[in-house]
């Protein structure tokens, strides 16, 4: 192996990931049915929290994608992160320690069937010793410790800034060691593969920014009127980076948009919103949904769609996806940078509350560039970020390390230093 079939090598790729992709999991369930679509055979090899969870796996089998998923019930998660408290372990690391996760994944690689391993998450990365002699591909998706560290910094509570401090140097010296496991570490963003590569050791794999993708058949403009003057903002509420924004939005930058136009409304959707984001629909110009059955009715229907960002790393998907609709986007610097957008042409940008209040004015007032910038929006994520694209470079990536696997002599092919902890995380 690798298999040929046609004119293009065919590959056997194992998916491991710290939970059951779906669409709300967006990437590797995104990812694995275009790395399908493009000939090559998937299995997907998950740790389930619940039987509803390993339910979701059925829509990903109905995809082309072999799916098995292996039970992680919460109290073990919780008793993980409890005994991490007082190792060196980071609590994400800990928190999806399985030794029956790490049997199946060592006897999956048993025979020589899998061309590549494709691990997912700083919740999977320490499955990556268990891969042996097959080559290994790290997708870290964001670098943690930049995460840590602007949430100690930022942070909405003290909760959060005490959990960021306790976590930052252990999550640091982990993903420091976690590179030298992987012949490639992937990145949503230049940033976050810049922030990783300054903590790799010595020989640790190359980091690459492959980017972030949204499905643009789903998320596409739809024929409705726009709601005049409704501002909206998306994204899982439980996410305390998520709160911080919305908590802005509120006390920040729509006082000042109220100012000039008194009848603009703020919706605020997504899922479990705490007790400081619902306390803000006391104010009648605020609706806080919470959990919606489909995203997309209120991006269709919104004048603009906001990414404040007070602290966070990676790619917006709140902003990919309010593109990929043609809704206007006003963001903050940091989140059309991550993008690659043209700013001016693609979304709008403001520093601060007085930046961002001028942006959604602006597109309030002036309904001709609001259009021009959904249309452009659009044309972007079509042109970058549509799941698709990133599959292809996925695939070229993968071309390159199964070549420089090939090339070694097989006592040199293991990347992986099984270390005494890392037996430890084994169950051995």
């Amino acid at each position: 192996f690798p298999a040929k079939d046609g004119p293009m090598e065919r590959w056997r790729v194992l998916f491991i990931t710290p939970y059951v992709p779906s669409p709300i999991r967006v990437r590797s369930y995104n990812l694995s049915q275009a790395l399908v679509a493009r000939g090559h055979r998937v299995h997907v090899l998950a740790l389930a929290s619940s039987a509803e969870e390993a339910g979701e796996a059925e829509r990903l089998r109905a995809r082309g994608v072999d799916v098995t998923t292996v039970p992680l019930p919460r109290r073990q998660s919780l008793a993980n992160c409890a005994r991490a408290v007082f190792t060196g372990w980071p609590l994400q690391a800990a928190f999806t320690r399985s030794p029956a996760m790490w049997r199946t994944v060592e006897q999956a690689l048993v025979g020589g069937h899998y061309t590549l391993v494709h691990v997912e998450h700083l919740r999977g990365a320490g499955y990556g010793p268990a891969c042996g002699n097959v080559p290994a591909v790290w997708d870290a998706v964001d670098c943690i410790s930049l995460l840590l560290e602007r949430t100690l910094a930022h942070g909405p509570g003290l909760k959060y800034r005490l959990a960021a401090a306790m976590d930052l140097a252990r999550t640091r010296a982990y993903e420091a060691a976690a590179q030298g496991w992987y012949w490639r570490v992937l990145t949503t963003s230049h940033e976050d593969a810049e922030a990783l590569r300054r903590l790799a050791p010595a020989g640790g794999g190359p980091v690459v920014a492959l980017g972030h993708g949204v499905d643009t058949t789903y998320f596409s403009p739809w024929d409705l009127p726009r709601d005049g003057f409704t501002v909206v903002f998306t994204g899982k509420m439980s996410y305390h980076a998520n709160v911080a924004s919305a908590l802005d939005l509120a006390h920040g930058v729509m006082p000042i948009v109220w100012q000039r136009h008194p009848e603009a409304r703020l919706r605020i959707v997504g899922k479990d919103p705490p007790p400081a984001v619902q306390r803000l629909a006391e104010d009648p110009r605020i609706q806080v949904t919470g959990t919606v059955p489909d995203l997309r009715p209120h991006l269709a229907q919104a004048t603009v769609a906001v990414c404040p960002l007070r602290y966070g790393v990676g790619i917006q998907a709140k902003a990919l996806e309010a593109m990929a609709m043609a809704t206007p986007v006003v963001a903050s610097p940091q989140v059309a940078r991550a993008l690659g957008a043209r700013v001016g042409q693609a979304l709008l940008t403001g520093e601060g509350a007085a930046g961002l209040a001028q942006g959604i004015q602006t597109v309030l007032e002036r309904p001709g560039l609001a259009a021009a910038l959904g249309y452009q929006g659009r044309r972007h994520v079509e042109a970058h970020h549509d799941w698709r694209i990133l599959a292809a470079r996925l695939e070229a990536i993968y071309g390159e390390v199964i070549g420089e696997w090939m090339e070694r002599p097989a006592r040199q092919r293991s990347r992986a230093r099984l270390q005494p902890e890392l037996r430890a995380w084994a169950g051995g």
